[in-house]
């Protein structure tokens, strides 16, 4: 029923490869989830897709959590400065509700939005929607962020994007904070977050203080 379009990047012999499906016949609705650490290209992507579901003449609609508005209030921008316009929304409700008529929905900074996301993607999939969602999969503490994980239980497709660990070039999984702040939600950029592997993320700030000394030597 399906065909999918995909794309590879090959570097030092890694295959990168994108999910795109797209229908023949008769349409239903999915729900595509794009998840990864700070600074992976998750907005990168999503914009990607809804841009190549606009060249396809279909009717999209693209929404963030009213909460960031890091890059402006209206767009969803990612930190390559690709943008494209997008509607604000405080509840994951007014999805329903805006929707109507729609081919394709966008949802960026998934992760800040409330529990009820899942369900509403779940309804918008239930009427021939093609829901696509990106979001952190964990919290700066290495945790779950808020309704990701059961989001990425009911999603149909789920592509796993990485950053680069800038301490030893392996593939980064975690956001690793770089301020004293425990609050769960802090919005940011370079100067509050990195993106880490595994291995480094746990060596804390043990490599910020290498960092700083190696610094001071040059």
């Amino acid at each position: 029923m399906f065909d999918y379009l995909t794309f590879a990047e090959s570097e030092n012999n890694k295959v990168s490869m994108f999910l795109e499906p797209h229908f023949k016949g008769q349409r239903s609705g999915w729900i595509e989830v794009i998840c990864g650490s700070m600074f992976s290209g998750k907005t990168e992507e999503l914009i990607r897709r809804l841009k190549r579901s606009k060249i396809a003449n279909q009717r999209v609609e693209i929404f963030k959590p009213g909460i960031d508005k890091r890059y402006g209030e209206e767009k969803v921008v990612s930190h390559d400065a690709n943008y494209i316009l997008s509607t604000p929304i405080e509840h994951s409700s007014r999805l329903l509700q805006l929707s109507e008529g729609v081919d394709v929905v966008g949802v960026d900074e998934a992760q800040f939005f409330d529990e009820d996301l899942p369900e509403n993607c779940q309804r918008l999939a239930l009427r021939g929607i093609r829901v696509i969602v990106a979001g952190l999969d964990m919290d700066y503490r290495g945790l779950p962020f808020g309704p990701m994980p059961n989001l990425l239980a009911v999603s149909e497709y789920i592509t796993k994007v990485h950053a680069i660990c800038p301490h030893c070039g392996n593939l980064a999984t975690h956001s690793y904070r770089l301020v004293q702040e425990e609050a769960t939600i802090l919005l940011g950029e370079k100067d509050r977050y990195e993106p880490r592997c595994r291995t480094c993320y746990h060596m804390g700030n043990i490599l910020d203080l290498r960092t700083r000394g190696s610094e001071g030597r040059i």
